[in-house]
């Protein structure tokens, strides 16, 4: 419980900071700490989580030279400095290896080792996130969030002063609402120290998405659950409990929190509005889970045993000791909402009109004359001129079309075969038709940027931001700058993804 005199400092910070409208006035871990119940853990990439804290946020690496640096808030207490980002990874590409704890204690995420299960990169290690796959503006400043693709994931493994056992604790995230899938797991919060199901209760974590393996809420979801480990639990029962609603926010502040036989959901929109809660009440009566038997790793984008098919996108957490009041809760999201996070662009580099008919011509000195083009549904790159046949300017043609997965992208479709679009299958891009599934429309879904090599465009999958439309051996792929694959080859990276686009052929 807490005093009187605790509970009302905490809301006079809040309501400093919603008059102010200052990111400064008080930090979301300012507040828990004047609620009696301390960050010790502290994550954002969009800006500092206290109002003192003027260190690193996280930490980019790029392409180009594999060299690193540390993004830190324009001011204390402020929004992240992402022209310093832009200005480090202008060229070339750059991936998030560190997100810094902000609490002092040192429990920094960083790429996640392999598990139960491994991950996609060398070693069984997770592969790392896009440093610019998720812009936002916080009060207008432009930042970056994490954007995590099936695959990805950030782990610690000997964090400190985490709950363990049946010990209180609470967390939040700001999450993208509408960036979620089925797969196993969306998390940020306690897990198993050694990536391993180790059974019932090990885990405590934020879960979003729309998964009905375990548990469900009203609706379709997606939805704010808690990851318990061997179960997604949405209230008191395994399954399906109509308390908790589907979520429709574009951002969204989502709570857990625990204490000996007491747990609760909460959540908000994190643009506006206060925070409802959603379950309330003592643990599941299914056997390990009353007690608790948490173990103190954190986790982000995956679950406890390193399950890699999830997705989402985090812009900011935070771990605390002890179970948080409601009175202090309700002060972070006021926070959250005076932080004003809103979307930006997407794209960048010459236009694209959607309805448009365009062409892509390769820009890399072998293969100027060759066109983005396709053989039945392979996508490749062929020798394409005025003086081709009308078959093969239709092949080498595309139509501008809002994206099919997120409209603030493109997507792209064939001209010669009506309904059908370039889409990634296994990181090769395919011409398939339409079948009218979000996985489709994920896939179908590109954000054109400034060319990488300085000339026209490079094409960037929405759902896998650190893949671009390459070409490698006259073949069509998403590739990442290095990695395992053999058309991931980082030489001559930046021109196989830069093309100049015209006016189509057809």
């Amino acid at each position: 419980m807490f005093s009187r005199p605790s509970i009302e400092r905490t809301c006079v910070l809040a309501l400093g900071l919603v008059a102010t409208g200052s990111l400064v006035a008080a930090g979301p871990c300012d507040l828990f700490s004047s609620g009696g119940t301390p960050c010790i853990a502290a994550h954002s990439t969009t800006r500092a989580l206290y109002s003192a804290y003027a260190g690193s946020l996280y930490q980019v690496k790029r392409g180009s030279d594999n060299t690193t640096t540390n993004i830190a808030p324009l001011s204390a207490g402020g929004v992240a400095n992402a022209e310093a980002q832009d200005t480090f990874c202008a060229s070339t590409t750059c991936l998030i290896t560190i997100i810094y704890d902000q609490s002092g204690r040192g429990n920094h995420l960083t790429q996640a080792p392999p598990g139960g299960f491994s991950g996609p990169e060398s070693n069984g290690y997770d592969n790392l996130a896009s440093a610019t796959g998720a812009p936002v503006t916080l009060n207008g400043q432009k930042a970056y969030g994490v954007f995590i693709s099936p695959g990805t994931g950030y782990r610690n493994n000997a964090a400190s002063g985490t709950a363990t056992g049946d010990a209180a604790e609470g967390m939040y995230a700001v999450l993208d609402g509408t960036h979620y899938n089925g797969g196993c797991c969306f998390d940020y919060g306690n897990a198993e120290t050694n990536s391993h199901d180790t059974g019932n209760g090990h885990m405590e974590a934020i879960y979003f998405g729309d998964s009905t393996s375990w548990g469900s809420g009203s609706g379709s979801g997606p939805w704010v659950m808690a990851d318990l480990e061997n179960g997604l639990f949405s209230g008191l029962s395994a399954g399906n409990n109509a308390g908790d609603p589907s979520i429709s926010y574009r951002f969204v502040t989502a709570a857990i929190k625990g204490e000996p036989n007491q747990w609760a959901i909460r959540g908000a929109n994190a643009a506006s509005g206060s925070l409802s809660t959603y379950y309330s009440g003592v643990r599941p009566s299914v056997s390990g889970y009353n007690p608790m038997s948490k173990e103190g790793a954190i986790i982000l984008g995956i679950g406890g045993d390193n399950s890699v098919s999830a997705q989402g996108t985090f812009y900011e957490g935070v771990m605390t000791s002890g179970y948080p009041s409601d009175a202090t809760e309700n002060s972070v999201q006021a926070n959250i909402v005076a932080a004003k996070y809103a979307t930006t662009a997407l794209t960048s580099g010459p236009a694209l009109t959607v309805g448009s008919s365009i062409s892509l011509r390769a820009t890399t000195a072998c293969c100027t004359t060759r066109y983005l083009a396709h053989t039945g549904s392979t996508v490749n790159t062929q020798v394409v001129s005025s003086s081709s046949t009308t078959a093969l300017k239709q092949q080498a043609s595309w139509t501008v079309r809002a994206g099919l997965g997120n409209s603030a992208c493109f997507s792209f479709e064939s001209v010669d075969t009506a309904g059908s679009y370039i889409r990634h299958y296994n990181f090769a891009l395919l011409v398939n038709a339409n079948d009218g599934s979000k996985q489709f429309h994920e896939d179908a879904t590109f954000c054109p940027q400034t060319g990488l090599n300085g000339q026209g465009n490079s094409i960037r999958s929405w759902s896998y931001p650190t893949r671009y439309f390459r070409h490698y051996s006259n073949v069509g792929y998403i590739a990442s700058n290095g990695g395992v694959h053999t058309f991931d080859a980082a030489t001559s990276f930046n021109d196989d993804v830069s093309w100049v686009i015209s006016t189509g052929f057809a």
